[in-house]
């Protein structure tokens, strides 16, 4: 909440799977166009927002399957646990709120009495949700009677049905649209309110997010039949809600540029990305610009070109250090030198490098210390350093002096060949 001193440009709330992450996409790469293009143009100024059905548990599961990037805020359990930055510190004031008229106790001896409804993983069970799976066509009977019984043991709550299988029962005052009303009045309060709001979902439980006032929305073009039905029969005319023609990340790029939000191509979108520069000088488009531009060339995404390659070591200073997550230090034409060779090593194989909470301060009048994760995939192995750059603003380019990178816990490598950035 604290990261901005300012209003938001932007506050992107997004649902997870099948909405920000297309689990049928092997090599993710809507979810990638879209790290690029948030962290290039979005990440100094505005803010992200995960909205999911998950538990706290299963969503860093996801985290470590999928390059998800660090969002400012998490909100999870289907609307009912709020947490911040990266730590995740939880908003302990949202979930006393729901206490009211709520008793976990009695929702579960009143869903014990129904065979139809199937438990969720334990993992799933929180303090202010109960989940279950329940068969499509005994869906609407069992919400219907459990609601009446839950309401006669004195009980106000919400019954969700989402995915044409997971049922949730919730405090009436959770969900994913109340979590959202609640966040947006925090930053009303403190007079930082987002100038712009984008919701995007694919579910039965993300209908609630759309019905936040103020609002843009996205319906994905692979958004399930309930969230469609939902829209017909309550917001079919709000032209601030779209149904896109795209699928998941890709959609939500779409609506960007729908509302026209701010920029909406990514930089992984164009081999060439000079044309972004006179617009979009900042020094997150620079580190994405550099590494994007790493990752093709290893890859051999185009011809190999010498003019590629004096461009790049134009940008780099002459007496500039590369400090390797092993500790040694090279002078930058001996790494720029080793990344000249490693042309097209990676061709063919499903090496990819995205960029992570990338934030940046300029220390002097042309001088910028930015600050990111950094990390690789190169086949099935994740790696991550985090990256210290300093950049010097020349006209209307940047100068990299020096690069120092340290292993994330967990992420070192026994072996680091030569020394690439």
């Amino acid at each position: 909440m604290d990261r901005l001193d300012h209003a938001a440009r932007l506050m992107l709330v997004s649902d997870l799977d099948y909405t920000m992450v297309d689990h049928d996409d092997p090599d993710n790469c809507a979810l990638l166009r879209f790290n690029s293009l948030w962290e290039a143009f979005y990440r100094h100024d505005s803010l992200l927002v995960f909205s999911t059905g998950r538990s706290p548990t299963i969503y860093k599961e996801l985290r470590n399957e999928k390059p998800l990037l660090t969002p400012d805020i998490t909100v999870m359990s289907v609307g009912t646990e709020i947490a911040y930055g990266e730590s995740m510190v939880p908003d302990y004031d949202w979930e006393r709120s729901l206490n009211h008229k709520w008793d976990r106790e009695i929702v579960t001896e009143e869903t014990a009495k129904f065979r139809e409804l199937v438990l969720q993983s334990e993992t799933e069970q929180r303090p202010h949700k109960a989940s279950f799976f329940v068969e499509k066509p005994k869906a609407s009977q069992v919400i219907n009677v459990l609601q009446e019984r839950l309401i006669a043991r004195g009980l106000e709550v919400k019954i969700i049905y989402s995915g044409g299988a997971a049922l949730d029962v919730l405090p009436q005052g959770a969900g994913k649209g109340q979590a959202l009303a609640y966040l947006l009045n925090k930053f009303e309060v403190d007079d930082k309110l987002p100038i712009n709001s984008l919701v995007c979902g694919d579910s039965g439980n993300d209908a609630e997010l759309f019905s936040v006032p103020g609002v843009y929305g996205v319906m994905v073009s692979n958004a399930q039949e309930e969230l469609l039905e939902w829209h017909a029969h309550n917001a079919k005319d709000n032209e601030n809600i779209i149904h896109a023609s795209e699928r998941c990340a890709a959609g939500i790029m779409e609506a960007i540029g729908h509302y026209n939000l701010g920029p909406s191509s990514s930089p992984r979108d164009a081999i060439d990305l000079s044309h972004f520069m006179k617009e979009h000088m900042n020094p997150g488009f620079e580190i994405v610009k550099f590494y994007l531009s790493c990752e093709r060339w290893r890859r051999g995404d185009f011809q190999k070109s010498g003019d590629f390659m004096h461009s790049l070591k134009s940008k780099f200073h002459p007496s500039g250090i590369f400090v390797h997550p092993s500790g040694v230090q090279k002078c930058f034409d001996e790494c720029l030198n080793a990344l000249e060779n490693s042309y097209g090593l990676e061709q063919g194989s499903r090496f990819r490098v995205w960029l992570d909470r990338i934030t940046s301060a300029q220390i002097g009048s042309d001088t910028w210390l930015v600050k990111f994760d950094r990390w690789e995939l190169s086949g099935e192995e994740r790696h991550c350093c985090l990256t210290t750059v300093l950049l010097n603003s020349k006209a209307e380019d940047f100068i990299w002096m020096h690069i120092h990178q340290t292993w994330m816990s967990g992420h070192a490598r026994k072996t680091y060949g030569n020394l690439l950035f």
